[in-house]
């Protein structure tokens, strides 16, 4: 879900998504009151707080969720996208990097890997996520907003860790403190593997096809009704 561009206030951001569009991920697991609402969506960081409140207020009218609900959905989002704000430059190391698919939507579970250029701003998850679903054959409309949200998150953590690299590289470089008193966040242990697998080339290999060709599972509802129940008890 994007949230609409507002006209009346344009604040410049400090920070850029390496996406076409400068949406933020927001995945929202609240529980007031033995009552738990979970939803993702991307937001749009220009717009105003008022259009947050506006937003949480349709949302817990329409859900018929909790009074409580309100503040917190409000904070949730106000603190995602202040994070957006995070840091002056967007610093590019290494100009490729991995990303990795594992979700289930429904009875569709999706599973990819591939490469993405940091510095191709023109790049669309959404548009991305169209062409996969297309490609591999998925129905589901769900399915391709998923995959999107999952492509920005992982956009966004590593915008955020270069973001972060970088201020801290200036404050070395300036004698302040010493670079080792800052550890750099690291990327996950999936995408660290990926890593290692494309840093000598971006070119895949033949005997490497298989391995990195989209693997699409449909699964039965009992297999759903057995993974839900198993993930209310983990959640």
């Amino acid at each position: 879900m994007k949230s609409p561009a507002s006209a009346s206030w344009k604040a410049p951001l400090k920070f850029r998504m390496p996406a076409a569009e400068n949406l933020v991920p927001i995945r929202l697991d609240i529980e007031v009151d033995g009552q738990r609402y979970k939803d993702a969506f991307t937001w749009n960081p220009y717009d105003p707080d008022s259009e947050v409140v506006m937003f949480a207020k349709r949302t817990v009218k329409d859900l018929k969720l909790a009074p409580g609900f309100l503040p917190q959905i409000v904070q949730f989002i106000q603190l995602a996208t202040f994070r957006s704000y995070a840091g002056q430059d967007m610093y590019v190391g290494d100009k490729i990097v991995p990303i990795k698919l594992d979700l289930r939507v429904d009875h569709t579970v999706i599973r990819d890997q591939f490469l993405w250029d940091l510095n191709n701003f023109d790049s669309d998850p959404e548009e991305f996520a169209r062409t996969l679903c297309k490609d591999v054959g998925i129905e589901d409309p769900e399915v391709g907003p998923a995959i999107a949200l999952a492509i920005r998150e992982q956009l966004y953590e590593i915008a955020i860790q270069n973001v972060t690299s970088a201020r801290e590289n200036r404050i070395n470089k300036k004698g302040r403190r010493a670079a080792e008193h800052f550890p750099i966040s690291k990327p996950s242990g999936a995408a660290l593997d990926l890593m290692k697998l494309f840093r000598s080339s971006v070119v895949r290999k033949r005997k490497e096809w298989d391995y990195y060709k989209p693997v699409l599972d449909l699964l039965s509802n009992e297999d759903v009704d057995a993974l839900e129940a198993k993930e209310e008890r983990s959640g």
